[in-house]
């Protein structure tokens, strides 16, 4: 286990099961295909994580898996706690400062195009800004990165809206925010439409 107290990365996932994921996509593909999507991505996750140096920590949303694709040598895992998302996150984010890190990300695990570098890069950002975040196409943020504790930002807010970005950057209109490029993450039929590896889940 990586043992960084300046760095920790908090990965939020659902447990992967038929009809609990990616339920706007199955709307569409039906709820098989979109649980095989979900587990690109949680595939996808993993394999860019793995190597980070940093302390990594999988937040699942229903039950601790003991043997899944996380490398128990590699990542602690943990529950999700709280009633909805921000306060989730909140907990999550709290736990980590109240265990000594320095400098916290959260990620989610439906972003196919987020990569090991722009990690690195959020990370390295925080040397010079108080909070990164990484801007999702859909409104919202795939990226959350901070130095110290803010709950403002996870409370009152629509969740799953195309206002979650906007109202928490008004959060923080007197903080030093770095703003990482826009990702789109995979909600929807149309996110898969421009992704390679997902070309045998669209209809024709």
């Amino acid at each position: 286990m990586e043992e960084n107290k300046d760095r920790l990365l908090l990965i939020f996932t659902r447990n992967p099961k038929l009809g609990k994921c990616k339920t706007r996509l199955a709307a569409t593909i039906g709820e098989k295909a979109a649980l095989e999507i979900y587990m690109i991505l949680l595939q996808h996750t993993a394999e860019i994580t793995k190597k980070l140096k940093c302390s990594k920590e999988v937040h699942y949303s229903d039950e601790i898996s003991a043997n899944d694709l996380w490398d128990n040598t590699n990542y602690t895992k943990h529950l999700q706690k709280g009633n909805d998302l921000g306060e989730r996150m909140y907990n999550a984010f709290k736990s980590g400062f109240q265990e000594g890190y320095k400098k916290i990300i959260i990620i989610g695990s439906d972003i196919y195009d987020l990569n090991t570098e722009i990690i690195e890069e959020a990370f390295k950002e925080m040397e010079n800004s108080d909070f990164v975040i990484g801007p999702a196409a859909d409104g919202g943020y795939y990226l959350l990165g901070m130095k110290s504790l803010n709950k403002e930002i996870f409370y009152n807010k629509h969740w799953g809206t195309d206002k979650v970005l906007e109202d928490t950057l008004n959060n923080l209109n007197h903080k030093k925010v770095k703003l990482l490029q826009t990702k789109n993450d995979i909600d929807v039929y149309e996110d898969l439409k421009s992704i390679d590896v997902f070309q045998s889940f669209l209809k024709i």
